[in-house]
């Protein structure tokens, strides 16, 4: 055996699991990804998914994406440095950029790679990246690519991020780099505070709107919209795999940042642009997520009606205030054999464990689409309640 294979072949922690009946990734969706999906055979309620607003079914999505594979074929065979920009992404792009408030934007296939393209390298040598510990795992990778200073401060601790600035060379770079709506626990940002230390310490701010738009703001702008600081904040990502029902990503900023990045980021520069379909498809969520208000509306009625029960259940769901509802278990193999054991019964829902969170921080993510029903969540409420109880974590 090869040293490479030999080293590797010592990993057996999925092996273990399984032989244990308890691992929980790459369940296979046989239908589409609604409030029911089917695996194996079996319907099960969908509490996994991040499509927020519900609109990976809807059908002028799936018309939108369809006319354009029509028109355009169903890849644009290079970047978007060189061959591959259509009309469609330059379409997407002005939009974007107008919906959130800023001057310009590019699209990239993906959202890790706008987090990853973006935070490697807007800063030098001698500037600062400073970012939440409970930061997405592509902002941590693009600032590990970065030659700049990283600075991580404790988890929306405010006092912790202002010590941080307080070290930082004040004729340098300071780039304050946070998720909007942290995707695990769902508490959000406190981008007030934020910007303030932003303004006192002369620093920039980029802030990852990924679980944010769709459900926060006005029409879903986002939670920089929500606290009425889009006009401070220097650079608002998003993705289009949650409420946008597709796949990418965006960053949209001031001209000069964007021509910066059209220019500089390598996972733009060299990645195959979106397909004509995925393109579509964003620009016709966008529209929807616009003009069908009663969505968003939807989805927190339920957001709030979840929080309530699972309360009054005595689940453990920290600070969230988003539909990303974290149902602590604060054991790893519990984590585990509850994933399981509500799958038996018909509950898909996401184990987050360690490395993802700390150990004694593992816990089941709960999330809501707007077209979830209370009948479907009272349904879940039971078996929760059922399987928590069976394994005396509440």
């Amino acid at each position: 055996m090869k040293l490479l294979q030999e080293k590797l072949s010592k990993y057996d922690v999925p092996q273990k699991a399984k032989a244990a009946g308890i691992y929980p990734y790459f369940r296979v969706i046989e239908s589409d990804q609604d409030t029911e999906v089917i695996i194996n055979g079996k319907k099960v309620l969908m509490f996994g998914s991040n499509a927020y607003l519900g609109l990976t079914n809807h059908p002028k999505i799936k018309e939108a994406a369809i006319q354009a594979i029509k028109k355009y074929g169903t890849g644009c065979a290079g970047s978007r440095f060189l061959n591959g920009t259509l009309d469609l992404h330059i379409e997407l792009e002005k939009r974007l950029a107008e919906f959130v408030g800023k001057e310009d934007a590019i699209v990239y296939s993906t959202g890790f790679q706008v987090n990853l393209g973006v935070v490697s390298c807007v800063t030098g040598r001698e500037d600062y990246i400073l970012w939440d510990e409970l930061d997405h795992a592509s902002i941590i990778e693009g600032h590990r690519l970065s030659f700049s200073q990283k600075m991580k401060f404790k988890h929306n601790d405010m006092a912790s991020l202002e010590a941080q600035l307080a070290k930082c060379d004040p004729d340098k770079v300071k780039f304050i780099v946070v998720d909007g709506v942290f995707s695990m626990e769902g508490d959000v940002a406190n981008l007030p505070e934020i910007v303030r230390l932003a303004k006192k310490y002369n620093a920039n701010i980029m802030v990852d709107e990924a679980h944010g738009l769709g459900v926060f703001g006005c029409q879903g702008r986002g939670v920089c919209d929500h606290f009425g600081v889009a006009k401070d904040v220097d650079l608002i990502m998003g993705t289009f795999s949650k409420s946008l029902a597709s796949i990418g990503g965006f960053i949209a900023s001031d001209e000069s940042v964007i021509n910066f990045l059209r220019h500089n980021s390598r996972s733009y520069i060299f990645s195959a642009s979106n397909t004509p379909a995925a393109t579509a498809a964003a620009l016709a969520a966008l529209d929807i997520m616009i003009s069908e208000p009663e969505r968003m509306e939807n989805l927190w009625k339920l957001t709030n009606y979840a929080i309530e029960g699972f309360k009054n259940m005595g689940c453990e769901v920290g600070h969230t205030s988003s539909p990303i509802i974290p149902l602590f278990v604060r054991d790893n193999d519990k984590t585990f054999m509850l994933t399981r054991d509500l799958f038996n019964e018909g509950i898909f829902v996401n184990p987050v464990i360690a490395p993802a969170v700390a150990p004694q921080d593992t816990l089941i993510r709960f999330s809501l689409m707007a077209t979830h029903t209370k009948a479907q969540l009272d349904y879940a409420f039971e078996k929760i309640e059922k399987c928590f109880k069976n394994l005396n974590i509440i």
